[in-house]
């Protein structure tokens, strides 16, 4: 992915379909990334349009609800899920590898521990610890 910079990764412990469904599932997206920041995927292909709302809570300085427009970058069932922030330069980007009896999530960043800490909370049916 990146080449000087340290990702975000995780390892969840659940089938590839049901982590794949918590990346580009309006309603699972909004739960763990960001939660009670609501997602609109009208449809998931590259090229289309995603509405945001970044909504204020602990982890950030927001005052108000923030909307961001986002493209879809890529989509490969099972592999891949990218995007960008229309307001930003670079793309945010979630693979995924299928292990043993688990799935690692890798994101291009580490911005995102957080919320790969909720998505395998989410997952394994734990309590989220970033809300």
């Amino acid at each position: 992915m990146g080449d000087n910079q340290k990702n975000s990764e995780v390892i969840v412990n659940a089938n590839i379909d049901k982590v794949w469904q918590a990346l580009t599932n309006e309603d699972m997206l909004t739960k763990w990334y960001a939660p009670n920041s609501p997602w609109k995927i009208p449809k998931l292909a590259k090229g289309e349009k995603i509405l945001f709302t970044l909504m204020p809570n602990a982890y950030n300085s927001l005052k108000e609800a923030l909307p961001m427009d986002i493209t879809i970058e890529k989509v490969i069932p099972h592999k891949e899920f990218s995007f960008s922030v229309d307001s930003m330069e670079g793309i945010i980007s979630f693979v995924l590898e299928e292990l043993e009896n688990s799935v690692k999530v890798e994101a291009n960043t580490e911005d995102y521990d957080e919320s790969l800490a909720n998505l395998k909370a989410l997952l394994e049916d734990k309590e989220l610890p970033y809300i």
